[in-house]
């Protein structure tokens, strides 16, 4: 019994032991480290405004439908853009809802951006993201909809390119993925022009 109530103690410790280190002081020390090393990544990847309002974050898409504003990628995500429900439509090749999805976006897409009806349409601009938050688009995404923003903003299309260009983002290390242009980040700097 004596032997038993030893093995019991030693066990209860050693759990207390893990309870403090695991749950305590590891958590602790990665939020220190992140909060000294990385404070923006750590939370949030906020922007915030020159008023100090939290406008959004440069990791989370958000729905713009304005002429004067870039189109992010569509969302599955709940109710779109939502973050409490981040997931992709989960709808396959083979689906008739996708299908249906799909030519009427790419219309839309063609309408409001001035496109001809044989015009090649980037898959970004029609497709949700697995997440549904995808906060950047491609390239070319971005290149179709110069035209559109220029105009509803009495903007010059070079001065739209040149911020384009500035929030790009590269491939990740330099070589993983391709480039894409944050859309959160660009459409402020459009607003504060």
């Amino acid at each position: 019994m004596k032997e038993l109530f030893s093995h019991l103690r030693g066990a209860v410790v050693s759990t207390l032991i893990l309870v403090l280190v695991c749950c305590g002081l590891y958590p602790l020390a990665v939020w220190g480290i992140a909060q000294v090393a990385f404070p923006h990544r750590a939370n949030g990847s906020l922007i915030i405004a020159k008023n100090g309002t939290v406008r959004g974050s440069e990791l989370l898409g958000q729905n713009f439908t304005a002429a004067k504003y870039f189109h992010p990628r569509p969302s599955a995500a709940g109710s779109g853009y939502d973050a409490a429900n981040s997931n992709g439509s989960n709808l396959g090749p083979t689906s008739q809802k996708l299908t249906d999805a799909l030519k009427e976006r790419i219309a839309a897409y063609r309408t409001e951006n001035g496109l001809k009806e044989n015009d090649t349409v980037p898959a970004d601009a029609v497709t949700s993201s697995g997440s549904g938050l995808d906060p950047h688009i491609s390239l070319r995404n971005a290149e179709l909809q110069i035209v559109r923003v220029a105009k509803a903003r009495n903007l010059t299309e070079s001065r739209v390119r040149e911020l384009i260009r500035k929030y790009t983002d590269p491939a990740s290390l330099g070589f993983l993925g391709e480039s894409g242009v944050n859309v959160m980040k660009l459409n402020l700097a459009l607003d504060n022009l």
